[in-house]
């Protein structure tokens, strides 16, 4: 691996505390994603680094992000990563407010909303899948846990509960990971309706851990929701980090709104 960890971070930022180190590789450093984000998120270990976003040249558009996760394996997208995506390449000049960056999930358009007081932008987060149609599913155990499975360009499995706070989060997540219908593991949640258009949630990312925001995390919460009549739209989402709104109607796209900071600590290189 060439280069220290801090000669390859081109910035470190987060979306509501979700935090991340952005790896500029349209000048390739010639390193291992993979390996990079478990070496950083290692040597980190304590301060809360989630992750490591790859920024590549797209092929139909300028821009590719890429999300490796703490334990190194890659997920296909990221609502609060491609918020701070957004914000690096706007004070770079590289856009004026809007643009269209590819992932794995698919082409993500993005605006730049506001820069004052806090830097906000709105992600078009397209299509949300119920892969069995909202209904209700069980989780075997002792004792067995009511979820729902919603797909927002990668899995997510939410869990409704009378107070996030008291939600043992992960044991729960332990016990999704041992559920052979998520061999490729899956993001769980927990979701409170505090108001008829706010939530409050919890979540524990695959590959990561228990994390501070999860955007598309955010995004399946809110949707399920709505799908049920719980809530309206457009949807508050508070997080530990912070609140994200989400803007979702059946049958449409889901638009994800919320901040992206700059995060002031340097990386850890022990």
């Amino acid at each position: 691996m060439s280069g220290t960890l801090e000669e390859l971070a081109s910035a470190r930022m987060h979306g509501a505390g979700n935090a991340f180190v952005i790896i500029d590789e349209r000048t390739p450093h010639g390193v291992a994603h993979g390996e990079l984000a478990r070496r950083l998120c290692a040597a980190d270990a304590g301060t809360g680094l989630d992750g490591v976003l790859v920024l590549e040249r797209g092929i139909h558009t300028p821009w590719r992000m890429r999300v490796f996760n703490a334990d190194g394996g890659e997920a296909e997208m990221c609502g609060n990563g491609i918020r701070c995506v957004v914000r690096y390449l706007f004070e770079g000049g590289e856009i004026a407010g809007t643009c269209a960056i590819e992932t794995l999930a698919g082409t993500i358009a993005c605006e730049v909303v506001s820069t004052e007081p806090t830097f906000q932008v709105r992600v078009d987060l397209g299509e949300v899948r119920f892969p069995n149609d909202a209904r209700d599913e069980t989780l075997t155990g002792s004792p067995p846990v009511l979820f729902v499975r919603v797909e927002v360009g990668n899995p997510h499995a939410v869990v409704f509960c009378d107070d996030v706070t008291r939600a043992d989060l992960p044991a729960l997540a332990r016990r999704f990971a041992a559920d052979e219908r998520f061999a490729g593991g899956t993001n769980v949640h927990a979701a409170q309706v505090s108001g008829p258009n706010e939530l409050r949630a919890r979540h524990f990312e695959r590959g990561v851990g228990e994390t501070a925001a999860c955007g598309t995390g955010a995004v399946a919460v809110a949707a399920i929701s709505v799908a049920r009549g719980l809530v309206a739209t457009p949807v508050r989402v508070l997080v530990p980090g912070g609140c994200l709104q989400v803007d979702w109607r059946p049958g449409g796209s889901a638009h994800l709104s919320g901040p992206a900071e700059w995060e002031p600590r340097t990386l850890a290189t022990s």
